[in-house]
């Protein structure tokens, strides 16, 4: 099993131009080669002698990586999700436009293969076993590696813990705190003056209290002053004897009150009434 297919590389993670070791960042790698031995500085015109070089980075701080790499014209537009790779040159050095590198730079979690590995040569008829042509640039032709990579073991950060929880135990508990009501009991009065509202309130409840210890003996005639009609109360001081008031038995009442409901009856049940009148004999 190759080591492409372990899956244990890793992966590269940015691709820039240098003006040389110098202006090279840190954590990136320098092709100064190509792998037919030639020198990879890229220069612009023969005769100039300052140029530049293809350098990478397998830094995995930033969580991104390089899933592909193009070669475009200046006549093609940027592909969608591309980038040009950064440049750092020195200060009068610059990166010819005709031909430029850029790149897909994805999160390291959205992939399972992105570039393992960069390399360049310098004739074209040289073919290089599991690695893609990418295009020539300059005189040079760009490969690359393309594969499973190995993902960074993510680590649990450590949380700082406050001193309060570092003393909880289940061991040693500690006793419970007295609970604090919201509304408190109002002070205690000295014991004269509680004595006293005590003695007054027991008094006013007993004279508020019913004779029959309930609460139905009381109605709305009590406090109502009682007194006769004045006209008794003259009959009575005039002849200085009993009040005079018939008392009539329920046989007097029902004979002097009694009403037999006949015409409500018959109207109830829809009857029309027999009316007698004088010299007009009455029709059904």
């Amino acid at each position: 099993m190759s080591l492409m297919e372990r899956g244990n590389v890793r992966p590269v993670t940015a691709v820039a131009w240098a003006s040389n070791s110098g202006t090279c960042p840190k954590d990136f790698t320098l092709i100064s080669l190509t792998e037919d031995g030639a020198s990879a500085n890229f220069t612009r015109t023969f005769g100039m002698k300052s140029g530049y070089y293809l350098c990478y980075s397998k830094d995995s701080a930033g969580g991104m990586v390089v899933s592909d790499i193009r070669i475009i014209s200046d006549k093609d537009s940027l592909p969608h999700g591309y980038c040009f790779i950064a440049e750092h040159l020195e200060p009068k050095a610059t990166v010819s436009k005709k031909k430029r590198v850029c790149v897909r730079i994805v999160p390291v979690g959205s992939v399972e293969t992105a570039v393992l590995d960069i390399k360049l040569t310098a004739k074209s008829k040289m073919m290089l076993q599991h690695y893609t042509f990418v295009g020539d640039i300059h005189g040079y032709v760009l490969w690359y590696r393309k594969g499973y990579f190995s993902k960074p073991t993510p680590q649990a950060k450590p949380r700082s813990v406050s001193l309060d929880i570092r003393q909880l135990s289940l061991e040693q508990q500690s006793p419970p705190l007295p609970l604090r009501p919201s509304n408190p009991p109002p002070p205690e009065l000295p014991p004269s003056r509680l004595s006293h509202r005590r003695h007054t309130l027991q008094t006013k409840d007993e004279l508020d209290k019913p004779a029959d210890g309930s609460i139905h003996g009381i109605t709305a005639l009590d406090g109502v002053p009682f007194s006769l009609h004045p006209k008794f109360e003259t009959q009575a001081n005039e002849t200085n004897s009993d009040l005079n008031i018939p008392i009539k038995s329920l046989q007097d009442i029902e004979n002097e009150y009694n009403y037999t409901f006949s015409v409500e009856e018959n109207a109830a049940k829809r009857i029309r009434p027999s009316v007698q009148m004088a010299g007009i004999p009455s029709t059904q």
